[in-house]
């Protein structure tokens, strides 16, 4: 009598590699075209629906990415975060600019940002803050503490400053970080209102005259 024998099992198939939802394109799609509407509309102004459609994007794609529009909402204060981390860094880093005219050039190239969109577009973390009553209560947190690391960035430079006595005498580079901050999201929300500079010029020359021990010598670095 001829003995059983069990199938032999087939050999797993090799292929690619599910993506990680975390990286794939569709969901760096979705971030780019939430960014553009919510640093225009805002939050509460702007629906999935929307989004979806300017992104070219099922509806089930999205919910695979992120679940909810409030989960896609702290998504995008995390991008915009290090989006705008790498700006900071770039500007403020830079050993060899004088401190003060690095906190300078990152107010050039925020407002040369702004006119490449007609002064559209603003800050989405200073935006989402002016929503704040409309929004997840789980995003005031995250909120302030992105603005916090901001101004401790901003922080450092102007001890920098210091150290070099480019501030004019008993001023604290903590307290002119936090003016900084609370005066730059007012001159880009007003700027992003009138659709023009002038409210950026504005504060950065009255905030560097009260701080600065002279003018810069020469112009700015772009």
């Amino acid at each position: 009598m001829t003995a059983n024998h069990a199938p032999t099992p087939e050999p797993k198939r090799r292929g690619r590699p599910k993506a990680d939802p975390a990286t794939s394109d569709t969901r760096a799609r979705l971030l780019r075209t939430g960014m553009i509407h919510l640093t225009e509309r805002g939050y509460a102004a702007t629906g999935v629906d929307e989004i979806l459609a300017n992104a070219g994007v099922p509806k089930g794609s999205f919910y695979h990415h992120f679940g909810s529009k409030a989960a896609f909402g702290a998504a995008l204060i995390e991008a915009y975060h290090l989006y705008f981390v790498a700006i900071l860094t770039r500007a403020l880093d830079d050993t060899g600019v004088p401190p003060l005219d690095r906190l300078r050039r990152f107010t050039k190239d925020a407002e040369a940002g702004m006119a490449r969109h007609g002064f559209t577009r603003g800050c989405l973390i200073g935006n989402l803050g002016q929503e704040m009553g409309a929004l997840p209560e789980e995003f005031r947190a995250r909120l302030i503490e992105v603005l916090a690391d901001w101004q401790a960035r901003t922080a450092t430079c102007l001890r920098a400053a210091e150290d070099a006595g480019a501030l004019k005498p008993a001023m604290n580079p903590d307290a002119l970080a936090a003016l900084f901050w609370t005066g730059w999201e007012g001159a880009v929300l007003r700027a992003k209102l009138e659709r023009r500079p002038d409210p950026l010029h504005h504060f950065a020359d009255t905030f560097f005259d009260l701080i600065a021990t002279e003018r810069p010598s020469c112009s700015t670095p772009s």
